[in-house]
Order: structure tokens, then sequence, then C-alpha cells
């Protein structure tokens, strides 16, 4: 399949391990799409999880994919400040439905003072016996894990500084506009 362009909306969808839907997102602007590297953006769109509850996000983000990399990384414009949700997972695939990747359960979150916190640990070790990862899916998120935090301590990717700012004004630039008349003029 053809990649998404830049300003198309997609859907995204994590799956876990043992080919269940985990997670849907339902609409996401494409703001960059490189053969590797896919950065969307989103505010408040529908959530729906496997059991079907929905809810919306609460707040503008921007979600960065990488081919080669088993993390994917989830930038919230939070009025504290920026914080970061990353998740331990496979490498992104697209076809017509959606982009579409396995969630492994391990996140990292780094909040706006810039503590970081490893979560869901346990789920981990449950799904890994559950659903029999295998030390080669163990090795490689072992690894991913510390490529991940190498990223956030060195502000590498969507770390950097001037991320977030640059790409959620590429999406502002980008976004439809919901109302045509201007004030006092139709």
């Amino acid at each position: 399949m053809a990649l998404p362009k830049e300003g198309d909306y997609i859907a995204i969808q994590s799956y876990k391990h043992n080919g269940n839907l985990h997670r849907t997102w339902q609409s996401t602007m494409v703001v960059k799409m490189e053969q590797n590297i896919l950065i969307g953006a989103n505010d408040r769109t529908l959530i729906t999880e496997g059991d079907g509850r929905k809810w919306v996000s609460r707040e503008p983000a921007l979600v960065y994919f990488h081919k080669k990399y088993w993390f994917n990384i989830i930038v919230m414009f939070r009025p504290e400040g920026i914080a970061y949700y990353c998740n331990l997972a496979t490498p992104f695939i697209i076809d017509r439905e959606a982009l579409k990747y396995i969630d492994y359960d391990l996140d990292v979150k780094v909040f706006p003072d810039g503590e970081k916190r490893l979560l869901d640990v346990e789920e981990y070790a449950l799904n890994k016996k559950r659903w029999n990862y295998g030390e080669k899916i163990d090795s490689i998120l072992r690894d991913s894990s510390l490529e991940l935090l190498e990223w956030i301590d060195k502000k590498k990717g969507p770390f950097a500084p001037a991320f977030p700012k640059i790409w959620y004004e590429r999406y502002q630039q980008m976004r439809p506009i919901k109302n045509n008349y201007r004030r006092g003029k139709q």
C-alpha cells in the first residue's frame, strides 16, 4: 500500500502479542511522512479500547513512529508542560485500514519536570508468561528500552527541545479551518 501523505488522516491500532486489538485512535493527521518515520498529530481524538470502552483524549498530542525501533512516542501538551508516553512496541506497519503495531506492555513516562518512570512491569511479566514472548523478544525489548532511555537523556528525536513546537505548529498550519467566517464579515 502507498504510504499516507502529509495532511492525510489515519487510524492507529495497537495489538497485543496474541493478536487481539488493544486500542484504536480514530483520527490522527500525518504531519511528516518519510520512508521510516511517521509523525502525526491529534487533538481530542476518539479512542476505543479493545473491550469496546470509548473515551476522548484530553489534550493535543504528537505521535512518533519509526520502522526500525521497537518503541513509539506520544508527546502530550499538558497545562503543566510537555509530557511523553513511550510504548515499547514493534516497529509500525501501515495497511489500508490503519497504522499498526504490537504493544509489549512496558511503557516509559517522562513528566514535564523531566522525571522518568518505567510503567507496567508486572503486566509485562504476566503477559510474557501468558503469551510466551520468548527470549528473542525479551532481548529486543531490553535493548530497545536502553535505546529509548538514551534518546530521552540525550534529548534525541521527539525529546529534542524544539521538536514539540516545530511539529505542533506544522499541525496548526495544516489543520482545516473549522469556521470560515471572520468576525463582522460573512
